[in-house]
């Protein structure tokens, strides 16, 4: 049996492997598929101080914290994982544009409406059932470009009743799916 990775552990590997870098410098920072596993995100992150982009992805993480720090994060990835809601997200609130938590167990959306430079959501594979959830999805006034297939609530309806209904729930939306929103000039 393996002990986890800490934040403390990657941040040591990434150095290795960036001889003559400093972390603290980075604009990007891959913590991705460490093995062991990372499974907890913690107050180690500080020292990403220029950090724009943060992976990990495809570790075991059940919570999203540490990250109040990165005054300068535009892009998290946390896509497969063991997430099970947003909560955590608060600090940075006011800078993230890009959020990827594709393939992990979120049910709930609460929280989302702190993200108000938020343009793109990639929550494929989740398990987001029922509308009243998805509405949540109203809250980030500058969602633009949202990834959603794979979610039970998506996977229980026909693909265009889909689209339609997303689309008319979220009015800013450019792109949905993957796919380029067309929009009727009378709506």
């Amino acid at each position: 049996m393996f002990k986890p990775t800490t934040i403390k552990e990657a941040i040591k590997k990434w150095e290795e492997k960036h001889p003559g870098q400093s972390i603290s410098e980075a604009n990007e920072v891959g913590f991705q598929f460490q093995f062991p596993p990372i499974e907890k995100m913690d107050n180690s992150l500080s020292v990403l101080t220029s950090c724009q982009k943060l992976s990990l992805s495809t570790n075991m993480i059940e919570k999203i914290a540490g990250v109040s720090s990165l005054k300068n994060l535009k892009i998290l990835s946390l896509a497969r994982n063991c997430l099970k809601n947003f909560s955590g997200l608060e600090g940075v609130g006011e800078t993230l544009e890009e959020l990827w938590v594709s393939y992990n167990f979120i049910e709930k959306i609460k929280g989302v409406g702190v993200l108000k430079k938020l343009k793109v959501l990639y929550m494929g594979n989740n398990l987001v059932k029922d509308w009243a959830e998805f509405n949540k999805l109203q809250d980030i006034p500058h969602l633009e470009d949202l990834l959603f297939f794979g979610n039970p609530l998506y996977d229980n309806l026909d693909e265009a009743v889909w689209k339609v209904e997303a689309t008319k729930r979220l009015p800013n939306l450019k792109k949905l799916d993957g796919e380029t929103v067309l929009r009727d000039e009378a709506d």
